[in-house]
């Protein structure tokens, strides 16, 4: 047995956070048992749990502070409240069921305490860390959370201390909103005007890179932290070099031009996949865009539609969606953005056609009632916010 739980309960600064390892006395949990008891360091003495001195409970309980502990007051509530709200509830969960009885002398539990410096309150360190200690077995002995409460949860959770959300394009369709302003106090100002959604992804236009430079993301993170920002670099040449540059801005996406090598792409996808954010393919000028996709070896998260500006009296080029969408592999997906002219009133024909994201600026970003414009987009997107009837408790 090799089994694994984490639960955190409680608000700061007596808030507890417990990782544990619960297994047999002969297996790796036993040798990290061994180790710990007897493999000391400054600042994070391990030391067995006991509901009172000389009553320690079984299984045997091995607590290791994960803060470092640096003076006798801390010490004090390690060697107090955390040591014995931890093996009580070991204590009690054998009392419960939650693990077996027969398995107490067989088992042993490594679990780690944090133990916040600021604390100082014995009364809330114990219920705290009792709590959390209990919920954390009852998970590793349940097997919480399965794989597909993971895959479930990934995309709709934040951490708590990070205070954002990292948003993933899991939901579509989208409204991407492109920024071809070149003056930072506009940009602001449409920011400002934008409905707060889950639903709207930022676009860092070319023009604007040009004239402020790759840090306007940070700006605009300042502006809207939890923020989906594409940098529209258009790369056409030292792929993984420019998307590098993407994410060392904090990008979550950056595109790169169809028109570039086939190595080149290439080298941008596979650099994007290692940085952790999305590949933008742009087919703006490109004369068949499916050809492209067929010809590479990897593809990349969203291929973009593009009529240019310049062209908009065109008609637009959507017949080969669904084609193009066909060819993500098993377990991935690839995205299609449609730009270039999009209205309100051609917004249904290109959700219609499959698009996954619209991708309109100056319909919205120029547009006399910012909010009232993008709200009408996003009323045709049909979505509803992901954590709207929601009430968040353990995650």
């Amino acid at each position: 047995m090799f089994l694994v739980g984490e639960a955190l309960i409680g608000k700061e600064p007596e808030i507890a956070h417990i990782d544990l390892l619960i297994g047999e006395k002969d297996g790796p949990v036993g040798t990290a048992f061994a180790c710990g008891l007897t493999q000391l360091s400054a600042g994070h003495t391990p030391l067995l749990g006991v509901i009172r001195p000389n009553l320690p409970p079984k299984p045997s309980t091995l607590i290791v502070p994960k803060v470092t502990v640096k003076s006798m007051d801390q010490a004090a509530q390690i060697f107090g409240p955390a040591q014995m709200a931890v093996a009580k509830a070991v204590a009690d969960s054998v009392a419960e069921g939650i693990i077996p009885k027969e398995k107490a002398e067989e088992l042993v539990v490594v679990v780690s305490v944090f133990i916040h410096p600021q604390a100082k309150d014995y009364d809330a360190i114990y219920r705290y860390n009792y709590g959390a200690t209990k919920l954390a077995l009852q998970r590793a002995m349940e097997g919480f959370p399965d794989v597909d409460k993971v895959l479930y949860e990934k995309d709709r959770s934040t951490h708590p201390i990070m205070g954002f959300r990292v948003t993933r394009l899991w939901d579509p369709p989208y409204l991407q909103v492109a920024f071809d302003l070149v003056d930072l106090e506009e940009v602001r100002r449409v920011l400002a005007a934008l409905p707060e959604s889950d639903h709207i992804l930022i676009e860092v236009g070319t023009p604007l890179v040009k004239m402020l430079g790759i840090n306007i993301v940070k700006e605009i993170r300042a502006i809207r932290p939890g923020a989906f920002v594409i940098l529209d670099l258009k790369t056409l040449d030292t792929g993984n070099l420019e998307v590098r540059l993407a994410a060392d801005s904090t990008a979550d996406a950056v595109v790169i031009s169809g028109l570039a090598p086939k190595k080149t792409l290439e080298l941008a996808i596979d650099e994007a996949r290692k940085t952790g954010i999305y590949s933008v393919i742009d087919m703006l000028n490109v004369p068949n865009p499916l050809a492209v996709l067929k010809d590479l070896d990897v593809l990349p998260d969203v291929v973009e539609l593009h009529r240019a500006i310049d062209m908009e009296k065109s008609a637009h080029a959507w017949q080969n969606i669904r084609e193009m969408q066909a060819l993500a592999k098993p377990g991935r997906r690839l995205l299609v953005a449609v730009a270039g002219g999009i209205r309100v009133d051609t917004e249904a024909q290109a959700l219609a056609a499959g698009a996954d994201i619209l991708v309109v600026g100056r319909a919205i970003t120029r547009s006399k009632d910012i909010r009232d414009m993008a709200e009408q987009f996003l009323a045709g997107l049909k979505q509803t916010e992901i954590d709207q009837y929601r009430i968040m408790t353990d995650f």
